[in-house]
């Protein structure tokens, strides 16, 4: 009867395990991300990468406020050093000419006098020496505090200079985190889903190409399927701008890039604008008090649209609901519509 239940447990545990290793072979393997859901993370990681890189842009606009002040604060401070001398060369002098005896010497010249009124003259003259010999020391005070004010100004600024720098580190270094990332998402794909991308990319390129070819000959009738071209008209430094910024179409993405070949969204704004001779600086959150808010609804080319809460991206509008962007590493400049981003607002700029 034992013997007949080992064998019934032999049997049972031999089943567990069959069942055991049934179910683990069974088990789905993780799923590999679509080519979809790739791109939609490698989005999300350039626009990422994008929130550092306009940190960054603010970041370097600050340090070089921070940088023109230091050496203007530097540049006092050292006319103060300069005034500081000039008054211990004359407070050194002073001291000199008394420990010689000259001081000594004029006294006793107005002890013995026996002209009254040369003694008055004299004592008058005393005086006046000791009054200079304290407002020479008042002064020199006066000017060593003054350069211990300036000195210590120095000091804090530089102080908010090293942490600006230290901040635009980390933001460089998210940058690069951001786009290393995307870069070996994309490394990951198969080879026919890379050439499914870049097609696509592609593409993406062409139809904004098409837009600018149709834009600068309005005599071509679009086709159907097609967007609408940006041919609605524009004048002035509107008219610059707007055509700086077309011209660029097709050029590449670049973090932190002002041209002549590359540019990130703000880099493209302001070098459009600057040929118009509108001067705005690099950073999409800067530029939105670069002119007059305007509404949606009242856009005209030439317009700053900017995306996103806090603002992280910008373009220029260019008509028929469209803009005109540097829109990320994989896209580069190209036209796209104006609320196909979460718009925040527009701003005229001239």
């Amino acid at each position: 009867m034992q013997h007949g239940r080992h064998r019934f447990a032999s049997v049972l545990t031999g089943l567990t395990l069959v069942a055991g290793v049934s179910l683990v072979s069974s088990s789905p393997a993780a799923a590999e991300p679509t080519l979809d859901e790739v791109k939609s993370r490698v989005d999300t990681l350039y626009h990422e990468a994008e929130i550092a890189s306009e940190r960054y842009n603010d970041a370097r606009l600050e340090l070089d406020e921070l940088t023109d002040d230091l050496d203007s604060l530097s540049s006092d401070q050292q006319r103060q050093d300069r005034r500081l001398e000039a008054v211990r060369e004359q407070v050194r002098d002073t001291v000199l000419q008394q420990m010689q005896g000259d001081n000594l010497s004029a006294m006793g010249q107005v002890v013995v006098s026996d002209d009254p009124q040369a003694f008055v003259s004299q004592m008058s003259t005393m005086s006046a020496f000791y009054q200079l010999q304290q407002g020479m020391f008042t002064d020199y005070a006066t000017e060593l505090k003054a350069l211990d004010l300036r000195a210590g100004a120095t000091e804090d600024r530089a102080s908010e200079v090293e942490v600006v720098e230290q901040r635009l580190k980390a933001e460089k270094d998210t940058i690069d985190a951001k786009v290393d990332e995307a870069e070996a998402l994309l490394a990951d794909l198969e080879a026919e889903e890379r050439e499914r991308l870049a097609a696509a990319q592609a593409a993406e390129a062409a139809r904004s190409q098409a837009t600018v070819s149709r834009s600068t000959t309005p005599e071509a009738e679009p086709e159907a399927e097609e967007e609408p071209a940006a041919s609605v008209p524009a004048s002035g430094g509107a008219g610059a701008a707007v055509s700086y910024a077309m011209s660029q179409v097709g050029d590449a993405y670049v973090y932190g890039a002002a041209g002549p070949d590359a540019f990130d969204c703000s880099g493209l704004t302001m070098m459009a604008w600057g040929a118009a001779g509108v001067g705005l600086p690099h950073s999409s959150g800067a530029q939105m008090s670069s002119g007059p808010s305007v509404s949606s609804s009242d856009l005209q080319p030439g317009d700053l649209v900017f995306y996103y809460s806090p603002v992280s991206h910008v373009g220029m509008y260019i008509g028929n609901g469209q803009i005109v962007h540097a829109a990320n590493p994989g896209t580069g400049v190209a036209i796209a519509p104006v609320f196909s981003m979460p718009f925040s607002g527009a701003v005229r700029p001239g």
